[in-house]
């Protein structure tokens, strides 16, 4: 009886124990979710709602001071790729003055042949539009027959062969034209802005070497976004001249007509990530068809493919390596955000905006380190991928 009693009490503190084990984890869980509320900054929700504001605030004010804004952003690009220049010009002795000098005069000669090969480029594509009207108008009869053919209500039809209507795009070739007061007066900043920053630039390892003392987490930032941009930018002008020059030649040899306009074409839209491609691929299609027909256009998609796909999907990511920690999702997004407050150039900007943006707001400030990685910053889950940067 004695043994029954024994062995019914050590049941019972089993038992005891047993039921113990949830109550525990129910206080051990109590407390860490108290400890993670009491980590929360007070008033967050507000913070953010203030912080999203603020950014539309900003994102409205750019929009409207962009025909300031766009040029003195480009001006200061251009800086930080061509200072580099300037310090190697010192280093073999040639005087702060004369090597300042020197870069901004090469500067000013390559702005000066681009934006002469632009003007050029527009007046040639307004003197080919009307040559294949005709032809075009004919194809656009084609396309709504066999639209109809289909069961497409003519209503839809015309709503659809309204965007392609050659008058129009005479209409923007003459906007482009009648605009030469607005264009003038953008660069007339952006040449001011640019001699400006170059000068000043002379005294930036000075004011670098300043900053570091006090605020050394924003020098690096500085430091990070500078020779990102400038490695990203160089490396991408260059492999844009390869590629305009390429598919010239290659639209050329397939009798494409204004071969030298698509190839100017493709070198500006190669400073457009994920959609440059395409927009730069549908004017040669486009003529290529009215021109040559179906072989025509079949050996333009291959060459436009091939070229693209060897530039920027093998040699470009290998030769800017880890300079710009962005995702694909962020790239795209900021193309199409930087298009909508600064227009054109915004998309051609976007990149080195949005490491603007993050070296503000992620760089320099050590509390959102933990952000990296969602913004496109995976070494830690990618090291094969980080050596090779």
């Amino acid at each position: 009886m004695r043994w029954w009693w024994q062995h019914d009490d050590k049941a019972r503190k089993r038992s005891g124990a047993v039921g113990a084990t949830p109550v525990a984890d129910a206080a051990a869980a109590q407390a860490a979710e108290a400890q993670a509320i009491a980590a929360v900054p007070q008033h967050r929700n507000a913070f953010l709602l203030l912080a999203l504001g603020g950014g539309a605030v900003a994102a409205m004010g750019l929009a409207g001071i962009a025909g300031v804004f766009a040029p003195a952003f480009l001006a200061l690009v251009l800086t930080i790729c061509v200072n580099p220049v300037r310090h190697k010009l010192e280093s073999r002795g040639v005087s702060r003055g004369l090597a300042t000098g020197a870069v901004v005069v090469v500067v000013m000669l390559l702005l000066a042949g681009f934006f002469g090969a632009l003007v050029l480029a527009v007046a040639q594509f307004a003197t080919l539009l009307p040559e294949y009207a005709t032809q075009m108008q004919t194809w656009l009869d084609s396309v709504s027959e066999w639209l109809k053919n289909l069961g497409i209500g003519q209503e839809q039809i015309n709503t659809i062969i309204s965007g392609f209507d050659p008058s129009k795009l005479a209409g923007v070739i003459s906007s482009i034209l009648g605009g030469a007061t607005g264009f003038i007066s953008w660069l007339v900043i952006l040449l001011t802005m640019l001699v400006l920053m170059v000068l000043d630039a002379a005294d930036a390892p000075g004011i670098a070497g300043l900053i570091g003392k006090r605020r050394p987490l924003v020098l690096s930032a500085a430091q990070r976004y500078t020779h990102g941009v400038r490695r990203y930018m160089v490396v991408t002008t260059a492999l844009g001249a390869a590629q305009g020059l390429i598919n010239w030649l290659a639209l050329a040899l397939l009798n494409v007509p204004g071969a030298a306009l698509w190839g100017l074409l493709s070198f500006l839209c190669s400073f457009i990530p994920n959609i440059g491609y395409f927009i730069a691929l549908v004017p040669p299609l486009v003529f290529g068809a009215l021109e040559g027909g179906w072989p025509t256009v079949i050996g333009v998609i291959i060459v436009y493919g091939v070229i693209n796909a060897v530039i920027q999907s093998f040699i470009q990511p290998r030769v800017v390596g880890n300079a710009v920690a962005l995702n694909q999702s962020l790239t795209f997004f900021s193309v199409l955000f930087w298009a909508v407050i600064l227009g054109p150039i915004g998309a051609i900007l976007a990149i080195p905006l949005t490491l603007l943006v993050r070296a503000l707001l992620v760089d320099s400030n050590p509390a959102s380190n933990w952000v990296k990685p969602a913004l496109g910053e995976v070494g830690e889950l990618h090291p094969e991928k980080k050596r090779k940067a």
